[in-house]
């Protein structure tokens, strides 16, 4: 299907997980040029953006969001906005929110102010379905009320309604996207995925929050960028559109085919004190997403198979990332959790 067309697209938040395989999605297909700005903290990576560096249609801006005279810079000639720029591991935001608060909010009306201000024709804020807090059963559509259990949660949120404030104020012509949980290449070693890959591929403990039977629908990177492009094509002013995998799984499941493709032994699961607030189930409807002629395309079992083979290949970029920085988050967030005992019928 086709929709609107744009001739340069702002990608904030571009050298991280989802943000760097959207430029990638978009200079694949040839639909823009793309711009990146971002801050390059520890999540955002200049070798996720290596293989685009070659492209003339490709350009990055160091900057922060939170910046106003760095986004007038790198707003210019933009036609379209899609706001990926954000702290988003929920464990950080219990350590220290303020980080959150910040650039999820702030930085986020920094980014609106200045779409209103040069006419942007398109912005698109990519946000989460932990906006709509735990879900005991059925799925979250995209009038439920939000009910956020995290501060990482509640500062995406608060950007959600501020960008529907600027709709309502301003009529800036923006939509959002409330994303399920998202695995591939190129994801931060900090998230479930790739720490329990990186883990067992060291031997290490993969330390598992509770008894691991917390439900996560998981969605692709490629399928959620495609959704994304989606709604910044045809997607309808205001609006927010749910972008979930349909694969529905238990936290301690994905965990253990892990370790059976990588011929681990399930001796390596430590169940750990479970942190606080912890969601027990998300899920999303996605049929909005899906009446703009999008629907997801990649399996779990074979995404997830690609994933660990993509890590496995991949230690030159993943081993770095694992720094004293890393080590010591780690070691702050985990190194204080009791081990508990579950019971494996339980389990």
């Amino acid at each position: 299907m086709g929709g609107a067309a744009f001739r340069r697209v702002l990608i904030t938040g571009g050298a991280g997980f989802i943000g760097s395989n959207f430029a990638r999605f978009l200079l694949e297909r040839g639909s823009a040029e793309v711009v990146v700005l971002d801050k390059l903290t520890y999540a955002g990576n200049l070798a996720n953006l290596q293989d685009l560096t070659e492209s003339s249609e490709f350009r990055l801006i160091v900057g922060d969001i939170c910046d106003a005279p760095a986004v007038q810079v790198a707003v210019e000639g933009c036609d379209a906005i899609v706001n990926f720029a954000a702290e988003t591991h929920v464990d950080r935001s219990l350590l220290d929110a303020a980080a959150f608060i910040q650039t999820n909010v702030y930085g986020t009306w920094v980014l609106l102010e200045a779409a209103r201000r040069e006419g942007v024709r398109r912005y698109v804020q990519v946000s989460t379905d932990e906006v709509y807090g735990e879900v005991p059963e059925a799925f979250s559509i995209e009038t439920d009320p939000l009910c956020p259990r995290s501060p990482y949660s509640a500062s995406k949120a608060g950007a959600d309604m501020m960008v529907q404030a600027y709709v309502a104020t301003h009529g800036l012509d923006a939509s959002i996207t409330r994303g399920s949980n998202t695995y591939g290449p190129y994801q931060f070693p900090e998230k479930v995925i790739p720490l329990m890959i990186t883990n067992a591929m060291e031997e290490r403990p993969l330390p598992v929050y509770g008894d691991g039977r917390q439900v996560r629908d998981w969605i692709h990177v490629w399928d959620h960028c495609a959704g994304i492009d989606a709604v910044l094509r045809r997607g309808e002013p205001g609006e927010a559109y749910n972008v979930g995998g349909g694969n529905p799984r238990e936290n301690l499941d994905v965990i253990r085919a892990i370790l059976r493709l990588l011929e681990r032994p399930e001796s390596l699961v430590h169940h750990v004190t479970d942190r606080p607030g912890h969601d027990r189930r998300y899920a999303l409807a996605t049929d909005k997403l899906r009446s703009l002629g999008w629907e997801p395309t990649i399996q779990f079992e074979d995404g997830l198979r690609q994933t660990v083979a993509w890590y496995r290949d991949q230690r030159s970029w993943w081993e770095p990332l694992r720094d004293t920085g890393f080590e010591q988050y780690y070691a702050r967030n985990y190194a204080t959790r009791a081990v508990v005992d579950i019971d494996p019928i339980g389990a």
